[in-house]
């Protein structure tokens, strides 16, 4: 059996739903896990249930950009060990763009920078260490990005931003980070509170499903972690789909990569 590639993980977005299940499955097969997240109770709660030797928490909320370079840090200077960052943290609100008059601009763009601009922020900030320990990169994703939701525009927007970052970031780190996205359909948590909690969290495939699915293909190495199906398609179909993009994407970066030598990374892999 495939162990999982990392010894020690920063997880940012562990307080609930994917987060949370897959901090423990993380922590239950032996991984060091430091859980980050803005609910100090539930990071209390992950720490008391697990082994310290496996388990710290840092109570952070992404949105502090003031605290932010702090917080890196912080965390390297007390974790120095950390091989893997996951970003999970994210947030979802519908947008009423039949009615623009209603649509809170403000908001829109709040959910932007979490989804979007706070895990470019934090990649970025960690990913000369992520170097340095030739580690890796995981971030949840979403099938949303190659099928939109409509009612989810904000949403629907920042995860697609973030999953062409991501892969800009595989393109230009290949041999030094290994980056992983994680292709999730809805699944059951809070991030579907806005619909009501009692409805909102029967959407999707249970939470405990998913994360097993997930972390079998991470442990067998794979950069494309597919995990079910959109609406309307196969699980066959939607890899396909999503393997398609990567390689006419992969076709893209060698060609600017050869004819703009610039673009390159400064340096050959180790």
């Amino acid at each position: 059996m495939s162990s999982f590639p990392y010894k020690a993980v920063l997880l940012i977005g562990a307080t609930s739903g994917i987060g949370a299940a897959m901090a423990d499955k993380l922590v239950g097969s032996g991984v060091f896990v430091i859980a980050v997240g803005r609910r100090q109770d539930r990071l209390d709660a992950f720490v008391a249930r697990h082994d310290p030797a496996h388990a710290a928490a840092v109570c952070y909320d992404i949105a502090d950009t003031a605290g932010q370079e702090g917080f890196v840090k912080s965390v390297l200077a007390n974790h120095p060990t950390i091989d893997c960052l996951f970003l999970n943290a994210g947030t979802q609100h519908p947008v009423p763009l039949a009615r623009p008059a209603d649509v809170d601009l403000p908001a829109f763009h709040n959910e932007v920078a979490i989804n979007f601009s706070r895990q470019v922020d934090l990649c970025v900030r960690f990913l000369p260490h992520l170097e340095a320990a030739r580690g890796g990169l995981i971030v949840t994703g979403t099938h949303i990005v190659v099928a939109p939701a409509a009612p989810l525009a904000a949403y629907s927007a920042s995860k697609a931003a973030l999953s062409s970052f991501v892969a800009c970031v595989r393109a230009l780190q290949r041999g030094r980070v290994r980056v992983h996205e994680i292709w999730a359909p809805a699944v059951q948590t809070e991030l579907h509170d806005f619909m009501g909690e009692e409805r909102g969290r029967k959407i999707g495939m249970p939470v405990q499903d998913f994360t097993e699915q997930v972390y079998a293909q991470l442990a067998e190495g794979k950069e494309m972690v597919v995990v079910g199906s959109a609406v309307g398609t196969s699980h066959e179909e939607m890899r396909a789909l999503i393997e398609k993009r990567a390689a006419v994407s992969d076709a893209l970066n060698e060609y600017l990569l050869a004819n703009a030598p610039g673009n390159a990374p400064a340096s050959a892999p180790r």
